[in-house]
């Protein structure tokens, strides 16, 4: 299948890019469509954490604001896994050691690999790279960030099972952390017998 970029421009630049590209495309039956004007969310790949302690069997999530969830009948507070932007020569796990500790006051002690995915591929480039990571709980908690990056966390410790629950009943409602708890639910046991 084929593809081509026949137009790219920079929309705006801030935070993130966005970028309005005009785009051809192979058609499964055969042949070029035509050309298509499509925007572009440039955010940069970015890792993503669940700390877990096989030992109380418990999850560290984090909570904080999110500009995406501005409009949520809910809230914009969101308990999520904790994640960060890949930089320029970091590796994915790297980045998820380095904001355990940002976030959460958190030692990442070994890491399990969930998946690399893209998370909204209909209009972002992120790709997501999730992991467990296996973690002490005891003591966990308090208000945790960089408050140059604006950032203001409050870390949770909470039973898995309980964890579980919050994503069955739609009380957990972003895709990383349903992810990766999901996995953790599947994996469990195995993760508890080998980190024990």
């Amino acid at each position: 299948m084929k593809w081509e970029i026949l137009d790219e421009q920079l929309l705006y630049e801030g935070f993130y890019r966005l970028v309005r590209y005009r785009v051809r495309h192979a058609l499964f039956q055969g042949g070029m469509g035509p050309p298509l004007s499509r925007e572009l969310l440039l955010r940069g790949n970015a890792a993503g954490v669940l700390p877990y302690d096989p030992q109380r069997d418990e999850v560290v999530l984090v909570e904080q604001f999110r500009i995406g969830a501005i409009h949520s009948t809910r809230s914009p507070w969101l308990f999520e896994i904790i994640a960060g932007l890949i930089e320029e020569g970091e590796t994915p796990e790297a980045v998820v050691r380095r904001e355990a500790v940002e976030e959460a006051d958190c030692e990442i002690r070994e890491l399990a690999t969930v998946s690399t995915y893209f998370s909204s591929p209909g209009g972002s480039d992120e790709r997501v790279s999730l992991f467990v990571g296996r973690v002490d709980s005891e003591g966990l908690g308090g208000i945790h960030g960089l408050a140059e990056e604006g950032e203001n966390i409050r870390v949770h410790v909470l039973p898995a099972e309980d964890a579980f629950d919050q994503v069955a009943n739609g009380l957990i409602d972003n895709a990383m952390t349903i992810i990766a708890l999901q996995w953790l639910q599947i994996n469990r046991e195995r993760l508890r017998a080998e980190w024990s």
